[in-house]
Formats: C-alpha cells, structure tokens, sequence
C-alpha cells in the first residue's frame, strides 16, 4: 500500500473518532462508574468480564486468565506473519478512593467539569487503556481489519506491585509473543507536549530495626551508659549515603549499565524550567550533588530514600527517654543493570559490617527495564504520535518511577515503550483524580496513529520471527 492510501486510511479512522466524540466519553464515564479496587478485591471479578467482554466485541481470542491473585484479562487478533505484533499493556485495577472527604464528587459516579472527567481510575489506567480498545473498534469500524498483529494484555494487580505478572509471562510466553509492547500509563509532560519514554527505574523496600534494651530508660539516669537505639539507626544510615549525596553501599553500583550517548544527549535536549519546579515544591536547592543534571538525577541514578524513621516520643512537650527500639523505612530506585537481589546482597553486607546488631528485613523488589532509543519501531511509534498531535513527541530514556516493564523486557525478551495520554496535574492516587476529555480524545487518536504507522513496517528488517 502506497503512503497515500495508508494516510488516507488514517484519516478516515480520525473522522470517525470525531464523529464518536460525545458517545466515547459516555462510554468511559461508564466504564469508570464500575469500582476496580485491587488493594480491597472489590469489584475485580465484574471488571474483568466487562473487558472480556468488550474485547470479544471487537474480535479478538479473549478470556480473564487465572492467576494465584487477581485474573489478567488477554485478548489477541491477527495472525499475519508479514507485520508486526502489537501489545497494548494497561491494568484495570485502580487505587483506593480514601480519604472521600476530600473528594469534590463521589470518586465513582464520574462527573465533568470544565473539560475534564472526575472519577478514580479515570487517568491510571481505565481512561488511558480504554482510550486504546477505543482506536481499535475505530479501525474495525471503519476497515473492517487492523493494520498489525495485536495483543492486549491487562492487569488486574498493578496498583498492588503487580505480584503474579512475573510468573504469568513465563507460563503464557507463547500467548505474548508480541514484537514490541506500548504502554498508555502516566503523564504527560507538564507543557502538554507529548511523551515516548524507553525504561524505568526498578525499587526495592526494605526496614532497619534496632532494639538496645529490654525497655526505655531515663535519660539522665542511663544517657552515656546505654546505647540509644535511634543514634545506633542515624549512625548506620550515615555510612549508605554522605553528605555529598554519594551513596556508599560497598559493591551497589557493580553490574550498574551506564546510559548511552544517545541516553544523556535526549535527556539533556528535554525541557525544564527549574526555577518554576523549585517554586511549586518549595524548595531552595536541589539534593545534593549540587552539579548533577537535572534528568540525570531520575533516570541514570540509583536512590536511597527514608521514608521514615521511628522510635522514642515524638508527643507534645518533652520526653527525657532514652529509646530501646528504632526502625527505619527505606526504599531504593535501581537503574539499568541492577537487580533487587543484588543489591539486597550488598545492603545485608553493609549492615553486617557496620551494625551487626541492627537487623534488615527485605521487602518487596521490581527490576529496571529498559530499550534502546534507535530500536527501529521507535520512529514508527514516533511518527504515530506526531500524526495524532501535530507535533512531535519528547523522548524520555527513562523515567524516575517503577512499574512492572522488565517483565516485557528482561523476561519476555521484548522492546517496551510507554506512551502516556493523561494530563500532567491528573491527581492520580490522590482525591478528585480526573482526565481532561482532549487529553482521552488524543489517547484514541494516538493508538489508532500508531496501529497505522507501526502496520506500515510491513516486511520490514524491524519485524522478527514470531
């Protein structure tokens, strides 16, 4: 097919999406009414069969796959051995409303106002992966086919660390043996302009624990003679990060993967308007070192973080007591190459070495993922984005955040991209989250571009043997 015709296909596809403006949002609005809450399994089962459901509608080999948790819902369409298999990933389970004081409107009954749906799990996930269903009944509907192989794969445990996805993909490899996997997740970028992002950070949890004595004592009557368990915590945690914003865990950056040139030359062109960021968080200066480059810091870098340090009084007035018992919750961002098991090694060494007394519980784990920037479906998927926006998207190395990719990437073997519909101030995990309905719109836009543009690499080098 000359570029023309496909163009021409296109377009016919972005008319109809026009023409089913006000009945696409009915739908969502719909879809967002039903609760899906993974944390409290309210709603899961009925959500899932809606999908199913859906999915049957347009076509596809569909079914709610079992797992030891929450069902992952797998639809598939298109045996063509000539074009490239598509998967849209995207989870169906959202995030607990709480605290329903602060919301302006019941998180469940979705409501519009000035230009934007309010309800949970409007922006992460239901409106994004919605938005994608969306471009492929519009193809349907218009052509009666699709321009590519396509998988959709969605989650129904994302919003609880996404525990049995691991496991699914190896026993399903056959059913996921996709080219290349595009996740609509997150936001965009605060100016509105649009987002390819190649990889995330991976994470990992774990608690300090001290305990000196049998119980709290005066602090006159033992200070300098019993050791104070919150010092013993400070004085560890003093030896993984100094001052300088090193961390210094012995052995931590062993296997790290250095960002490519490419990496740091896309991470350095993004925009920024530093003193804007500082103003709205209210900061005077930025972690520490002084001198990192900004994107650096949240995609090239690992983290040590304290989420919280516990022990003693921390009531109104003054307490003179020695604390017995301290703990400490920590979490780390891990970049290309790192693994959680590793660095767990190397936190257990580190605290043997520096407070053999102190004890370290593991908590949970999730690899990095990442792709490389000049994989060939990158300009198709960029090409897609630019059709449905009119201008050209920002190419993220990665980002900051953690989420489950290395499982298309590191398990599956696959290239992954993630390509966000929502608006920036979304508020999704917080009260009154909402989606602006051009943002929903652009979302159908954009799958249906991309479909077009990554179809067209039809007999393509890019495509591999499935």
């Amino acid at each position: 097919m000359n570029q023309l015709a496909a163009d021409d296909r296109l377009s016919q596809v972005f008319d109809h999406i026009a023409a089913n403006h006000d009945s696409f949002i009915e739908r969502l609005m719909d879809y967002v009414r039903h609760p899906s809450i993974s944390a409290h399994n309210i709603g899961i089962e009925k959500v899932a069969g809606m999908l199913v459901e859906m999915l049957d509608g347009l076509g596809m080999e569909a079914e709610a796959v079992a797992t030891a948790g929450h069902p992952m819902v797998l639809g598939r369409s298109g045996h063509r051995p000539d074009v490239p298999t598509v998967m849209f990933y995207g989870h169906y389970d959202v995030q607990p409303p709480e605290p329903l004081e602060l919301w302006d409107s019941p998180p469940f009954e979705p409501t519009i106002r000035n230009g934007r749906i309010y309800a949970r799990g409007v922006g992460d996930n239901k409106g994004q992966h919605f938005a994608q269903l969306l471009a492929i009944e519009s193809w349907l509907a218009v052509h009666g086919d699709l321009p590519c192989n396509l998988i959709v794969l969605l989650e129904g445990e994302e919003e609880i660390g996404s525990p049995h996805i691991a496991e699914f993909a190896e026993q399903h490899r056959a059913r996921l043996n996709a080219d290349l996997v595009i996740t609509a997740d997150g936001p965009l970028h605060i100016s509105g302009l649009p987002i390819i992002t190649f990889g995330v950070r991976g994470i990992l949890s774990f608690e300090l624990r001290a305990k000196t004595a049998n119980r709290d004592a005066h602090s006159g009557n033992y200070g300098g003679v019993m050791p104070n368990a919150i010092w013993k915590l400070v004085h560890l945690l003093g030896t993984m990060k100094n001052a300088d914003g090193e961390i210094t865990i012995e052995g931590l950056y062993d296997n790290v993967i250095p960002p490519s040139n490419v990496d740091r030359t896309h991470a350095a062109q993004l925009p920024l308007d530093l003193p804007e960021f500082m103003t709205e968080l209210g900061l005077s200066e930025l972690d520490a070192p002084a001198d990192r480059p900004f994107y650096d810091r949240l995609m090239f870098h690992p983290t040590l973080t304290i989420n919280g340090l516990h022990g003693g009084y921390d009531g109104p007035g003054s307490k003179t007591v020695l604390p017995c018992e301290a703990m400490a919750k920590c979490d780390m961002r891990l970049v290309n190459g790192m693994t959680p098991d590793h660095v767990f090694e190397k936190l257990e060494a580190h605290v043997r070495t520096h407070a053999p007394d102190v004890e370290l519980i593991r908590g949970g784990g999730m690899l990095p993922s990442k792709t490389a920037m000049d994989t060939p479906y990158a300009d198709a998927i960029c090409k897609g984005i630019t059709l449905a926006h009119g201008i050209a998207p920002l190419l993220y190395p990665a980002l900051g955040a953690s989420g489950p990719d290395y499982v298309h990437t590191q398990i599956l073997g696959i290239p992954a991209f993630f390509v966000p519909y929502a608006n920036a101030d979304e508020a999704n995990h917080a009260p009154n989250e909402n989606l602006t309905i051009d943002c929903f719109i652009n979302g159908i836009r954009t799958g249906a571009a991309m479909l077009a543009t990554l179809g067209a690499l039809t007999n393509s080098a890019a495509v591999t043997s499935r």
